[in-house]
């Protein structure tokens, strides 16, 4: 995806604001060993040989009769029935010639034995089989094939999901190498916030992106340590931010990156470190800070709640999972038709709440709900996911847009 630096150049385009914020990740959490049990979700520290084979020797895929496929006629035949091999056994002595055992799936193929022919197209006559024509290797699972032994099994830099859980036990191995959660501050500002089930005076809303943003970081896997709201007071956010820093690795914050006179956000971390205001080329969203706080990296969102979700999937995703030590952190879109038409020029690349709808013929299409408002949240629960209109950019229905699944942004 291309950017744009729009604006007369006032605008920072996202992908290099991105860029920037991986050049100043951090090194990875200190590496534990752990069970495997507890490592779902953990990002693999080192690379992992595979101890053994995959399969670890031939066996059957399905349940039939394993021969070997030399002894048929070239339209089938009958062979003598020598015994049966079910999962969990070994056969006791190789397969004679002319020879036939009845076997069942995961079972290992007696030496001699080469083709497996499945039981719905067998027939036993007495002593013998009678058997399709076949051709070698037919229904086995050979020696090796999936994973040989001393092959890399997986990379570090992998977050581990069930499926490498599942090849991790497959291959024996009871305990990985990951890296420790990452641990988050999260930090809302603003005196009008209060939390859901408070009663609310005139001019007060309830903290929204306190739980959204929460429920993302605990979705990418980092340990979130939320501290509540900071009171919009120069001394109570410069305690707030010097206990969160010497608490976690990074802080995370949300509202008090504007110009406002109240917003005392931008001095205090500035008489704690350093910070870096940023206008991005995109929408929802634009406003975004980052620095650092008595030498932890600092990320600052806008404070509108659909502001707040896009910033954090498309610009706070990336630098938070690098900073875990995960390899591969950019999305990847996928270019499917329009079922829109976006005629309006922007300065600024749309991150728009959609969904997809099949067609008549089948085919995904990208709708949008017609509320895009960055202060409003119902959009991206009827969304599964992002539309991206870059900017200048106008479309007509059937046009390809790049569309990203909160499936993936959000884990």
């Amino acid at each position: 995806m291309s950017g744009c630096g729009c604006d007369g150049g006032q605008l920072i385009p996202v992908e290099q604001a991105i860029a920037h914020l991986l050049d100043q990740v951090p090194p990875p959490p200190a590496v534990q060993d752990i069970a495997l049990e507890q490592a779902l979700g953990r990002v693999l520290a080192a690379d992992v040989q595979a101890p053994l084979n995959l399969p670890g020797w031939d066996n059957s895929a399905m349940d039939g009769y394993a021969f070997r496929a030399a002894d048929l006629p070239p339209a089938g035949g009958r062979l003598t029935l020598a015994g049966r091999i079910a999962a969990g056994q070994a056969a006791d002595r190789p397969l004679a010639a002319g020879q036939a055992v009845r076997i069942f799936t995961g079972a290992p193929l007696p030496p001699g034995a080469d083709t497996v022919a499945p039981q719905e197209n067998c027939r036993v006559e007495g002593e013998h089989v009678w058997l399709p024509q076949a051709s070698p290797g037919e229904h086995v699972r050979q020696q090796g094939e999936e994973v040989q032994c001393g092959q890399r099994l997986l990379k570090a830099g992998q977050r581990l999901r069930a499926q490498e859980l599942g090849l991790l036990a497959a291959a024996g191995i009871a305990r990985v190498e990951v890296y420790r959660p990452l641990r988050v501050c999260l930090l809302s500002s603003g005196d009008e916030l209060r939390e859901p089930g408070q009663p609310l005076a005139p001019g007060q809303i309830y903290n929204s992106n306190r739980y959204c943003l929460s429920a993302l970081l605990r979705g990418w896997g980092v340990e979130v340590h939320d501290y509540g709201v900071m009171a919009d007071e120069l001394a109570a956010s410069q305690h707030a931010l010097s206990l969160a820093s010497s608490e976690c690795d990074l802080l995370l914050t949300s509202g008090g990156v504007s110009v406002g006179e109240e917003d005392h956000l931008k001095q205090a971390i500035e008489e704690l470190g350093h910070v870096d205001f940023w206008r991005l080329a995109i929408q929802p969203g634009k406003p975004l800070a980052f620095g650092e706080v008595a030498g932890k990296p600092w990320l600052g969102l806008p404070g509108n709640p659909s502001a707040a979700l896009v910033t954090a999937l498309v610009v706070v995703r990336p630098f938070l999972l690098r900073a875990q030590g995960v390899s591969e952190v950019l999305p990847r879109p996928v270019a499917l038709p329009a079922d829109f038409e976006w005629a309006q020029r922007n300065r600024r690349r749309q991150y728009l709440r959609a969904r997809l709808e099949l067609d008549a013929a089948g085919q995904a299409r990208v709708q949008l709900h017609p509320q895009q408002s960055s202060a409003m949240l119902s959009a991206a629960c009827w969304a599964d996911g992002l539309a991206l209109v870059e900017c200048e950019r106008q479309l007509r229905p059937g046009d390809p847009v790049p569309f990203l699944s909160f499936a993936e942004l959000m884990q």
